[in-house]
């Protein structure tokens, strides 16, 4: 995991939130392969995709409410407990996704590792203490009993308790949106969305509200607000330039899907890694949802996938220039802001400057020339 989740250094709430972040992470980006995949089959085969088909289309609801938290859930209990860890927590795993409107990215980021973690405990409670012959018995049924339990508790309470935490992010945004905050949704929105509650914030509060405006005045900037490309793609710029090296090759097929397929879960990862990083996101939300309202412009319907492309597809006659110039400064705003906050990259040449002293430490005196080597 050490290839997703870099190494902090140091302590305090700022080394802390890093830490949290780097987990998060790496329960995630080692699957990126998997939400590409997802969003290359949403891009090309829902209704709105490039070539609509409904039976290749039925992949896309599996795909991101089983699958997807399923492996998170996986490599999150990978992480703690290696193999047996990971099995249960999978099936931890499918008690929050049974009965869940939306994906439990986040609940499977909470109950896979803690599985995991409960059976590790057990595993050290019967260390040495079990006799010979009997250790594949224990160690299945330990499994099945731990993880079946811990479905059942998914199921029953975990799984309700973040569906909680979904409303409560959409009842905040809506209550922005009805006191004409909507630059100020933003601080509520762009967090929300790295926490995968993009899809139950846009459809779920933005898309009736966006949806009842539009059947009055013929648009609506509520279509707009969650779905703006800018902000991501900005942050991806930034990293591409800026970010760690070993990730940077992966930016430019990540930024691709995001701006031109719609699938804004790419960049969640990165941003998890760095999670002061949410700061440049939020200022280039903002700036995309005031440069929407200063122009007056709106969109038909939601677009689905936020892609530039079904933005371009569901925008009014005339309101072109304002539309294509917000999710422009939403993504110069996010790219100045992220940049900044890498530090413009100078935080890699330390790093690699620190990484690069003890290879030439462990070598020996004669090759570092300190002291003349012997005849």
């Amino acid at each position: 995991m050490s290839d997703y989740t870099p190494q902090v250094t140091g302590t305090g709430l700022k080394a802390g939130v890093q830490r949290v972040g780097g987990y998060l992470a790496g329960m995630v980006m080692p699957n990126i392969g998997a939400f590409i995949a997802w969003g290359l089959v949403t891009a090309l085969f829902i209704p709105t995709g490039w070539i609509p088909n409904e039976h290749f289309g039925e992949l896309v609801g599996p795909m991101i409410k089983f699958l997807l938290p399923l492996l998170i859930g996986y490599t999150g209990g990978r992480m703690v407990h290696g193999q047996r860890g990971a099995v249960v927590g999978a099936v931890a795993t499918i008690g929050v996704v049974v009965g869940a409107e939306q994906p439990m990215f986040l609940a499977a980021m909470v109950i896979g590792p803690l599985a995991a973690y409960l059976l590790k405990l057990f595993d050290g409670l019967l260390e040495d203490r079990i006799k010979p012959g009997f250790e594949m018995l224990i160690d299945n049924f330990s499994a099945g009993i731990l993880g079946g339990g811990m479905a059942v508790l998914g199921a029953w309470a975990v799984g309700p308790i973040f569906r909680v935490v979904t409303d409560a992010a959409g009842n905040g945004v809506n209550w922005l949106v009805t006191h004409n905050l909507l630059p100020g949704t933003s601080l509520l929105v762009e967090p929300a969305k790295v926490l995968f509650l993009n899809n139950a914030i846009n459809h779920g509060v933005f898309g009736p509200l966006g949806a009842a405006e539009a059947a009055e005045t013929g648009k609506s900037i509520l279509f707009m607000i969650e779905s703006n490309p800018g902000p991501g793609l900005g942050l991806l710029l930034a990293f591409m330039l800026f970010g760690p090296r070993g990730l940077r090759p992966s930016i430019p097929a990540a930024a691709t899907i995001q701006f031109l397929g719609g699938i804004h879960e790419i960049y969640f990862p990165y941003v998890l890694m760095k999670p002061r990083l949410i700061l440049a996101t939020i200022l280039g939300g903002m700036a995309g949802v005031g440069t929407f309202m200063v122009t007056g412009v709106g969109l038909v319907a939601t677009p689905a996938p936020g892609s530039i492309f079904a933005y371009m597809a569901v925008t009014p006659k005339g309101d072109w220039f304002g539309v294509i110039l917000g999710i422009v400064i939403a993504t110069a705003v996010s790219f100045a802001a992220a940049s900044a906050l890498l530090g413009f990259g100078r935080g890699e040449k330390k790093t690699e400057e620190k990484t690069d002293v003890p290879a030439q430490a462990d070598a020996p005196a004669a090759e570092r020339g300190t002291v003349p080597a012997e005849s």
